[in-house]
């Protein structure tokens, strides 16, 4: 059996190696580092993929958020709501712009944020809701856009780990993920479903005027050059990372489809088990592109379960331990902890498999096999 990896880039690699190198080489060769030619068309290519008028590309994920939001313009003291259970670079760049976050409880069997919880939360200073799509799962989009529309909000959708799925309407039409709310973001972190080599981010819209003040702030606020017309940031995708995207994207379909295969794999295994919760998804599994493959394990010592897993060197993650709330950054005495009780239940079962698109039958088997005798 093959090492079992968390994520494994370097199968990855391998299968694209000679497109990724010969286009590196090209860039080395010109030495257009920035905005070169391969920028410009992953760019484009992108904007097909997910049906988007405009994609403006970033240095990283992070990055994307915060400009979302400068772009916006937001100001101090504007309330932004997200999610209590995700990562904690969605409420970073909300206290990095002086905005004040509003943290909510999320959903116990999607993981995704409370759409009850959002409109509790609203107030007179609320100018903007941040739906995670988390672990590869569509949030309810449309009951969210439905309350910002009520409410006058901005939507920004987090898809640093939802990128390619795809949200199915009413009316049965279906949409990218990113292209839902007022503007989306994504990050290209390596181990996402759609990574680089390093760091790069993207942020995606439909509004003409948006894409314009974005395009302005990801280059220090120039739209000609030395002319500053609105306060900007640096950062950009390098030329040598839009290469490995731009193969990358032509493959991330066939990506997300085999991680869902290997997530149905893992559900058929382990379902049946009275302590095991598996993800839960609706259809063909079209709204969900596994990011992560996240159980919960109920009545069950998590930690140990982590334990003895890498003492058999079979990785697994924990996301994520410790609420948002109850990060030292993040504290705030208007929270209380019976507006949390979905999360604070989360973090004491959740645990991630490992989960690529290289996952083959003997590690899934090997993986549930190891899993099943341990809980017994």
């Amino acid at each position: 059996m093959r090492k079992i990896q968390m994520v494994d880039l370097q199968t990855q690699y391998q299968f694209i190696k000679p497109q990724v190198d010969a286009g590196m080489q090209e860039v080395l060769s010109s030495t257009q580092f920035i905005n070169g030619p391969a920028v410009k068309t992953f760019q484009t290519n992108l904007e097909e993929y997910l049906g988007v008028k405009h994609v403006i590309p970033c240095a990283n994920g992070t990055d994307a958020l915060q400009i979302a939001m400068m772009g916006l313009g937001l100001k101090p003291g504007d309330e932004v709501i997200t999610a209590d259970f995700t990562f904690a670079a969605t409420v970073e760049v909300i206290a990095l712009l002086g905005l004040t976050p509003v943290l909510v409880d999320v959903l116990p069997d999607t993981f995704n944020i409370d759409p009850d919880a959002i409109e509790n939360a609203i107030t007179s200073n609320t100018k903007a809701i941040v739906p995670v799509h988390l672990f590869g799962q569509v949030a309810d989009m449309e009951r969210i856009m439905d309350i910002a529309h009520r409410h006058n909000l901005y939507v920004i959708e987090d898809n640093a780990q939802g990128i390619g799925a795809n949200y199915t309407g009413k009316e049965g039409v279906k949409i990218k993920t990113g292209g839902i709310g007022h503007v989306g973001s994504t990050s290209f972190f390596p181990s996402k479903n759609l990574g680089c080599y390093g760091d790069g981010g993207a942020i995606f819209t439909n509004d003409d005027d948006l894409a314009h003040i974005i395009r302005g702030v990801v280059n220090h606020g120039m739209y000609k050059r030395y002319h500053h017309d609105v306060v900007g940031v640096n950062s950009r995708l390098d030329s040598l990372q839009a290469v490995v995207l731009n193969e990358k994207l032509k493959l991330l379909d066939f990506y997300n489809e085999r991680r869902k295969w290997a997530a149905i794999r893992y559900t058929q295994l382990l379902e049946n088990h009275p302590k095991i919760i598996t993800p839960v998804t609706s259809g063909d599994c079209d709204s969900h592109v596994y990011h992560q493959y996240t159980l919960r394990l109920i009545d069950t010592d998590r930690d140990a379960v982590v334990a003895h897993f890498q003492g058999l060197d079979i990785p697994c993650g924990v996301y994520y331990p410790i609420p948002l709330h109850l990060q030292k950054a993040y504290t705030d005495t208007r929270y209380s902890e019976a507006d949390f009780s979905v999360t604070n239940q989360l973090i004491k079962e959740v645990i991630s498999l490992p989960m690529h698109s290289e996952l083959d039958e003997e590690q899934i088997q090997y993986i549930c096999k190891t899993l099943l005798t341990f809980l017994g």
